[in-house]
């Protein structure tokens, strides 16, 4: 079994066909780990008003899951993922002010969120509560690469796959650019990059978030994620505070700007006036894998042992878990415990 690309999608899915006795190798062109789900946010958000109707029951397991997904992993490295479990706090457009946000939601009256997050500034605006988690994916993909060495999963790094090779039908291997591998399996999880591998041409494209990390003068300064209309910001547990995002139809250009990252301290700032005190760590942006109908594919294509698990767009890391399981169903001849008929490839391949 050949898995392309090792992000944490083909990390996690490596992981589940070794627990069922599967040999597996990961090609990745770059550093396994290293690209969009090192730059990912982290925030594993299910809730129905923010989730496509057609992917919650997916995200809801997925986030299920999580705890469990992140003990094996520890476990298994030795390393410590940081999986925090304090919630959200969400200041919803003007237009979503009245919405109706979910059973999961609470309303957050001015006093109530002035003790949840102290350090908040002070806004005559709806807030609502949501009971979610958030990981640090470079801990997380970290921790998954050294858990799927450990269980005998092997890795050709720094090679890029150019095509998936296929004879009377049915999958054969792929090529690299450097050389060729065989197998009788092959999943394309390649990301942004899924489409640029024939024989398919998947419309699968690189959009852009730019994000900023800053170092907070106390490390109990924020609890929960805030996130507003026009930015979020993901606190660690060392200290750290992320801020972003940008949505950049940019192709592969990975490069930060000037005015993004001042507009972002500027926002975070008037959110927790505090982080005037806070020094820049870094910047960075990552590329997320789309799709047209921000949907991820998944499935068998035409061609038989040619998998894809990819264009999970922003919710990679929050899908990994039950990607893993149920990709692994269906490469092992199962039926998928999900109904994955919405995310299917042949959608773009008539």
């Amino acid at each position: 079994m050949i898995i392309i690309g090792g992000g944490i999608i083909g990390l996690s899915l490596s992981i589940e066909l070794r627990k069922n006795g599967g040999r597996v190798l990961v090609v990745e062109r770059g550093e396994p780990g290293r690209e969009a789900s090192y730059a990912a946010g982290g925030m594993l958000v299910d809730s129905s008003a923010e989730t496509p109707v057609a992917l919650q029951s997916l995200a809801t397991a997925s986030a299920r899951m999580y705890p469990e997904f992140v003990h094996e992993l520890q476990v298994e490295s030795g390393l410590h993922v940081d999986l925090r479990d304090q919630g959200a706090i969400v200041f919803p457009s003007v237009e979503r002010t009245h919405e109706r946000l979910g059973p999961e939601v609470e309303t957050l009256l001015p006093a109530r969120l002035a003790a949840l997050e102290p350090a908040l500034a002070q806004f005559d605006r709806p807030a609502f509560y949501l009971k979610e988690r958030s990981v640090d994916p470079r801990g997380l993909s970290t921790a998954a690469v050294h858990t799927a060495k450990g269980r005998g999963v092997d890795f050709s790094s720094g090679d890029a796959v150019t095509a998936v090779n296929s004879s009377a039908g049915r999958v054969s291997g792929v090529t690299t650019k450097k050389t060729a591998f065989h197998a009788t399996k092959v999943v394309n999880c390649a990301g942004a990059w899924a489409g640029r591998i024939g024989p398919y041409a998947f419309p699968s494209r690189p959009v852009k978030g730019q994000m900023l990390c800053l170092i907070s003068p106390s490390r109990e300064l924020l609890k929960h994620v805030i996130r507003t209309p026009d930015i979020y910001l993901i606190p660690r547990s060392d200290g750290r505070i992320l801020v972003g995002t940008t949505v950049e139809e940019a192709g592969f250009d990975k490069r930060t700007d000037v005015p993004t990252m001042q507009r972002f301290r500027r926002a975070a700032t008037a959110l927790v006036p505090e982080l005037r005190n806070a020094k820049i760590l870094e910047d960075w942006a990552g590329l997320r894998p789309g799709t047209p109908d921000s949907l991820p594919i998944l499935g068998e294509t035409p061609t038989r042992g040619y998998y894809v698990a990819s264009g999970h767009f922003r919710d990679g890391i929050l899908l990994a878990p039950i990607t893993a399981q149920v990709m692994a169903q269906v490469i092992e001849g199962k039926t998928p415990d999900y109904d994955l008929t919405p995310f299917s490839p042949a959608r773009f391949l008539g």
